[in-house]
């Protein structure tokens, strides 16, 4: 959840840009835009004016073969969002037309940005130099090698640097969107959007594209996904080698090289990181850090501030004061 909020006056629709191109992820697009319609269907007066563009205007056949309805880039956006894609996403990069328009309405918005891979269409403009931004996981390397002056943010859902909010891609695009809408129209109309479309929880920007959990889970026949089911839910308890490896009927030897070869972490790394996961949610809930220590295994607040500080290189209590649910 970010902090940034503006409540526009309502004196005309909030006209929003979204950039789509041949074979764009038809999810960046739609997902935002169904975000930003709801928003409309809450109010009294639709405060969103939603325009999907692109460089030749017409049909565009988006990546799954579902052609969009486009308007011919043009105007000036109050707020403009490039989607993400595979095919077609390098000649989207390389329209002269495209840059331009870019270039020029972008310092005029109130804010833009990207969903997923369109930020390599923002950075081919010039238009995310010195900012902290994010992209799908699969592309975070690839963004930073080609464009060193971008500061890419490899775990985040969302990021906000000033005016420019770029997303990690596909779902995470209605994360933003709602995020977005929090700004403009506050809270009650984001959670009352989030409750229209059945999300099981906002997620917040700072949550990471891939929690332990899900890496664990994804890996290629983890045969620890019903150990790791187990750890998540008794945090407070011991959950070291021992303990573990009794669990999983191996010895000790065993389960700590099967466990590393299975997750790529040693186990004290992973449940550190399973109980800093849990950690960062019961901040933004307001608990006390006591409290919070304590559920999470980590026993003592200044335990939790030391492991906490370590690996996102800020206090708790700083942590709390940006992401506090509002």
């Amino acid at each position: 959840m970010t902090n940034i909020v503006y409540f526009l006056p309502m004196t005309r629709p909030h006209r929003i840009a979204i950039v789509a191109y041949e074979g764009c992820q038809l999810l960046d697009v739609t997902g935002p835009a169904a975000v930003f319609g709801a928003a409309n269907e809450t109010a009294a007066h639709p405060f969103y004016d939603v325009a999907i563009v692109s460089p030749d205007g017409g049909a565009v056949v988006s990546n799954c073969g579902v052609a969009l309805h486009s308007r011919k880039i043009g105007g000036q956006p109050d707020t403009l969002l490039v989607a993400g894609g595979s095919r077609g996403l390098k000649a989207a990069m390389e329209r002269p037309d495209l840059r331009r328009w870019l270039r020029k309405v972008a310092p005029k918005t109130r804010r833009y940005g990207s969903v997923c891979t369109g930020a390599f269409v923002l950075a081919a403009a010039g238009l995310l130099d010195g900012k902290r931004v994010a992209t799908h996981w699969s592309s975070c390397r690839r963004l930073a090698e080609r464009f060193a002056a971008i500061d890419v943010d490899a775990e985040s859902l969302y990021v906000v640097d000033g005016k420019v909010w770029t997303s990690a891609g596909v779902t995470t695009g209605i994360d933003m969107a709602l995020a977005l809408v929090e700004a403009d129209l506050g809270a009650a109309t984001a959670n009352l959007i989030a409750r229209h479309f059945v999300l099981y929880a906002r997620r917040p920007g700072y949550q990471s594209q891939f929690s332990p959990v899900l890496q664990a889970q994804t890996a290629a026949e983890t045969p620890f996904a019903g150990l790791i089911d187990w750890m998540q839910a008794h945090l407070d308890q011991p959950l070291d080698v021992p303990a573990l490896a009794a669990r999983a009927g191996l010895s000790e030897r065993s389960f700590y090289r099967k466990f590393t070869d299975a997750t790529a972490k040693t186990p004290a790394h992973f449940v550190e990181s399973l109980r800093l996961d849990a950690a960062r949610t019961l901040l933004a809930e307001g608990l006390p850090l006591k409290a919070i220590a304590g559920k999470v295994g980590l026993r003592s607040s200044a335990r939790l501030g030391r492991a906490f500080e370590r690996r996102f290189g800020m206090a708790p209590s700083l942590f709390r004061e940006m992401h506090a649910a509002a």
